[in-house]
């Protein structure tokens, strides 16, 4: 899902080395990922309004350059989280640790392992909205629009005014339920709580279409 400018990742204090972002980065820029990150996200697993088509995984990319398999994603994530694998083991409750490797495995497209850390770090801190919140992307991306939904709800128990939790909200329901009513709601909730909120005008028009939608 998408994560709105100036907004933090899941854990602020455990941003990814610049060296690992740029590597994930360029994953997700190979494949072609959702419309959201670029129109609204700065992280690797930044989603929001996913493209029409899933992303080619055995394509081309810039003028038939190959495209990096899942597989081969997976591989380099694998890589990427040795070393922080390594040190779980000596702190396992060290949920910050578990955040990162979660986050690198979304960047790479591996969203059912990037949920399962997710969740272990939730287990230890329960009250960490932007990673739950995160889980929701990679539980939505898995096909599970339900268990995302209950996911982005209990963050809102939390952060009941947060702001990619709104909007993944809204998105979830609008895609994913196609519920235009409950994605307006929650929409309108996210300008209204966040009058200047600097995608304003993409979340209005977003609003019209769901709205358009309904008549």
């Amino acid at each position: 899902m998408a994560r709105l400018p100036g907004t933090n990742g899941p854990n602020a204090e455990t941003e990814l080395p610049a060296q690992r972002v740029y590597v994930v980065a360029a994953l997700c820029l190979l494949l072609g990922l959702f419309a959201g990150y670029f129109l609204l996200g700065k992280s690797p697993g930044a989603l929001a309004t996913r493209s029409r088509n899933a992303p080619n995984t055995a394509g081309t990319y810039n003028g038939g350059h190959p495209a990096l398999t899942l597989e081969q994603m997976k591989q380099m994530a694998d890589v990427q989280v040795s070393a922080l694998m390594e040190k779980s083991k000596s702190e396992p409750k060290n949920a910050a640790l578990l955040v990162q490797i979660a986050t690198i495995y979304q960047g790479a497209h591996q969203f059912q392992e990037a949920a399962s850390y997710f969740d272990r770090a939730l287990e230890i801190d329960a009250k960490n909205v932007p990673a739950r919140t995160e889980l929701a992307s990679c539980l939505y991306y898995t096909g599970d629009a339900d268990g995302a939904l209950s996911q982005l709800n209990q963050a809102l128990k939390y952060a009941p005014n947060d702001t990619n939790a709104l909007f993944n909200l809204g998105m979830i329901k609008y895609r994913g339920k196609k519920d235009p009513a409950g994605a307006v709601t929650a929409w309108q909730k996210l300008l209204k709580v966040n009058p200047n909120l600097e995608r304003k005008a993409l979340v209005e028009q977003l609003i019209a279409e769901a709205n358009a939608t309904k008549e």
